[in-house]
């Protein structure tokens, strides 16, 4: 029982670095963990065997690949496109936002994520209103990317100066547009936007797509993901439990953190890539608020910059989270809080390719 109330350390597959640092961070997290009763713990492993006894709520295997970039870091982003090349930093980050909300967004009625077709409309919707920036200006009161009013229901300015409110709302009215998925672009678009040039939207079709074919990647495993798969990932990773920690371990006697995931996964039928900054962009975002069983949760000494990304854990419901934590500490089982510190503030969800 000692090992799940072990804090975590500053690092565990990447490189000791900040000494000082670390100590005092492990002092904070030793005092936060140390008040979680024993019993939350027990109670979580019960409610996960409940959990599996009674089935989960599982994904519908209709991913479509993962952000090569996230969207809540403001790091360069580098692309080697030349359809782009006349595109700065501003509009590339304003065009991931678009893609991560919509992959975040569904239809009414169901649970699967938007398809790339709703990505590449509101990309192309956003080029012609605003040539993807978050202007503060423009015709009457139209704001932001879409160049949406206030006035007409969209919101508050500040709500439509938010990116990803923006992007989200243009989302909702597109799904309510009958056939919009096999209209042309400009006039789903249309559909939306009510625009005084209704075939404008068409000239950024091209320029739209090479923007999710950059910035959108598939995930090197095959057919769907299922509660079955799910079920598999965890229960490996459960078998491991009391296995040494070892830095740069894969199994079968003893893992990192990433190693742990890794393996986990490829005995439900996916290949994850080896390290924790790689597995990061090996899924869809989605807030780690929202995370569910076998979703992976993240830490970085930069939260905003995922190359600072040094630990993933696999999430497993009801607040615990299975992880290899560091030298010295089993494969164990721990309480988990959203508000954890150097906790990335998204998830991701294991996806399979297009």
């Amino acid at each position: 029982m000692t090992a799940l109330l072990t804090p975590r350390p500053a690092a565990t597959d990447s490189p000791i670095t900040n000494a000082p640092r670390r100590r005092r961070r492990l002092r904070l997290r030793l005092l936060a963990v140390a008040a979680v009763p024993v019993a939350l713990v027990m109670a979580g492993v019960l409610v996960l065997v409940t959990l599996f006894a009674s089935g989960f709520g599982g994904l519908s295997g209709n991913g479509f690949g993962f952000l090569a970039f996230d969207p809540n870091s403001n790091a360069p982003i580098v692309l080697n496109d030349p359809r782009l090349a006349g595109l700065d930093q501003e509009q590339l980050h304003n065009s991931v936002k678009i893609i991560a909300a919509g992959m975040q967004s569904t239809a009414p009625g169901s649970a699967n994520p938007l398809p790339p077709r709703a990505w590449v409309v509101a990309l192309a919707t956003a080029q012609q209103e605003s040539a993807l920036r978050n202007l503060d200006h423009g015709d009457r009161d139209s704001l932001g990317l879409f160049q949406q009013r206030p006035s007409q229901g969209w919101g508050t300015a500040v709500q439509i100066m938010n990116p990803t409110y923006a992007a989200t709302k243009f989302y909702q009215h597109l799904v309510l547009v009958p056939n919009w998925q096999t209209m042309p672009v400009t006039e789903a678009a249309q559909a939306v936007q009510r625009s005084a040039f209704p075939n404008a939207y068409a000239r950024w079709e091209p320029l739209a797509s090479a923007l999710v074919e950059a910035l959108v990647r598939s995930l090197p495993s095959t057919g769907v993901i299922t509660d079955a798969n799910i079920r598999a990932a965890i229960e490996f990773a459960q078998r491991q439990l009391g296995k040494p920690y070892v830095w740069g371990a894969t199994g079968p006697n003893s893992f990192d953190c990433s190693g742990l995931t890794m393996r986990a996964w490829e005995a439900a039928g996916v290949a994850l890539p080896r390290t924790s900054r790689e597995q990061y962009h090996a899924g869809r975002y989605l807030p780690v608020g929202q995370a569910r069983a076998g979703d992976l949760v993240f830490y970085a000494y930069d939260t905003g910059d995922p190359a600072t990304i040094h630990h993933v854990a696999m999430y497993l419901g009801d607040g615990t989270i299975i992880e290899a934590q560091q030298a010295g500490v089993p494969v164990h089982i721990r309480p988990f809080g959203f508000t954890e510190g150097e906790l990335m503030p998204f998830a991701v969800r294991v996806t399979p390719k297009r």
